[in-house]
């Protein structure tokens, strides 16, 4: 504990970067003998500003003591750069925090496949729908899903990140005592629970400008690799990427429609080849899965390109006979409700809801359910299903990039595959 205020000084002195804290570490070995090192010594170590030196010449405890009340009320951890459980990761970039407030679950970062999910706070339903997207089936699929907690596609990834039933870990650019922004609490407490929150900034220090490009390099300093999914012209998502180039992580992003000003950013990082462009889970974590085969488990999912659950494929004809032969030696006794499809002509395939709840949500699972009679607009979706819109949105276009549901002439929405249940 007596160390443990010495870090405490050190990180609150006044002119001193993180580069320049681990100058004095380099220099004098611990922060007690910074702390306690004559004041002509300050004068040997290189890059020591006037400002800084002057902050090491106030030995008040004062602040480090308040510090650590205030965790031990809040139950936060803290973990310093001297500490064996510091992520290497972290530790091997060029200015690592020198320590790190923590509240949840312990995570082994340099064990896990780390992902930080990233994208602008002013998302349009395409991001939003793909940041749900990825973050849930990445979760599900073994990874750790990063991402920084901010309102738009932080908040969103982590969502369906918490959907998919992972591990996920939210950085912070305040203290982890202030919710910020403040819609977020219940989101707060949900990560808290199954994953873990992390600030390099002591509690009850609020939200500041400055301090989101600074948590950017920790977010992707601990991931393997981060994806961008929307961002515009000026999009703060470009200083995390170039943090995460910087530091030699892998870079991927979604793709936008051509013209949108929050394709920007996704768009140019391809354009550049400095971005791997990708579509779904799956094309992230096979990058990783011969490194860490024990924490990937790929599974089918809402991707575009997984032909377990891509509907209207059809077998090459010198392959037809083979495939119906297999199909029906495998098949089940057919329902009564698929056989009334095949008599329909069989034109839209029809499927049981059990086959596809792993890959579809409820909602999605309702939005097919209400077009399985006629194409309906959106509005009559809502009415019908009567789903916020904005979660209605958010399914029906992670269907139609699925390809279970089609958009046709006046905005009206169709299906491409029809389920049926057993009530």
């Amino acid at each position: 504990m007596a160390s443990l205020k010495y870090w405490l000084w050190l990180s609150t002195r006044k002119g001193l970067s993180n580069v320049g804290m681990l100058g004095l570490l380099d220099h004098f070995g611990t922060p007690e003998a910074a702390h306690f090192a004559d004041p002509a010594e300050y004068d040997l170590v290189a890059g020591l500003t006037s400002v800084g030196k002057a902050s090491l010449l106030d030995k008040s405890m004062e602040d480090a003591e308040r510090i650590l009340a205030d965790c031990d009320r809040l139950g936060q951890r803290i973990l310093t750069f001297g500490d064996a459980g510091y992520p290497e990761r972290l530790r091997n970039i060029y200015d690592p925090p020198a320590v790190l407030y923590l509240q949840g679950k312990d995570i082994a970062f340099d064990d896990q496949v780390v992902i930080s999910l990233i994208g602008t706070r002013e998302p349009t339903g395409y991001g939003i729908a793909q940041a749900q997207r990825l973050g849930h089936d990445l979760a599900a699929q073994g990874a750790v899903v990063l991402s920084g907690l901010a309102r738009g596609l932080d908040s969103e990834a982590l969502r369906g990140a918490l959907r998919g039933g992972g591990t996920v870990c939210g950085v912070l650019g305040c203290g982890l005592d202030v919710i910020y922004p403040s819609e977020n609490r219940y989101l707060y407490q949900d990560v808290a629970a199954a994953g873990l929150l992390i600030s390099e900034y002591p509690p009850g220090t609020r939200a500041d400008r400055s301090h989101f490009p600074a948590r950017n390099r920790i977010m992707s300093g601990l991931s393997l690799g981060i994806v961008v999914v929307e961002g515009g012209y000026t999009s703060g998502t470009q200083i995390t990427a170039r943090a995460a180039l910087d530091q030699n992580r892998d870079v991927f992003a979604v793709p936008g429609p051509v013209g949108a000003p929050m394709s920007y950013t996704p768009n140019l990082l391809i354009r550049r080849s400095e971005a791997m462009l990708v579509t779904s889970a799956s094309e992230i974590l096979q990058e990783y899965q011969s490194r860490y085969p024990h924490k990937i488990k790929l599974k089918p999912g809402l991707a575009p390109d997984t032909p377990a659950i891509a509907p209207g494929v059809r077998p090459r004809p010198e392959q037809a006979g083979q495939e119906e032969e297999r199909e029906a030696a495998a098949a089940p006794e057919k329902s009564p409700k698929e056989e009334k499809g095949v008599d329909k002509g069989g034109e839209i395939p029809y499927i049981h809801w059990k086959k596809l709840s792993p890959a579809l949500t409820d909602d999605q699972r309702d939005v097919l359910l209400a077009l399985r009679e006629r194409a309906l607009v959106l509005d009559e979706i809502i009415d019908t299903t009567q789903i916020p819109a904005r979660r209605c949105t958010s399914a029906v276009v992670m269907l139609q990039l699925a390809g279970f549901v089609h958009e046709g002439a006046g905005k009206r929405f169709s299906a491409a595959v029809r389920i049926y249940t057993d009530e």
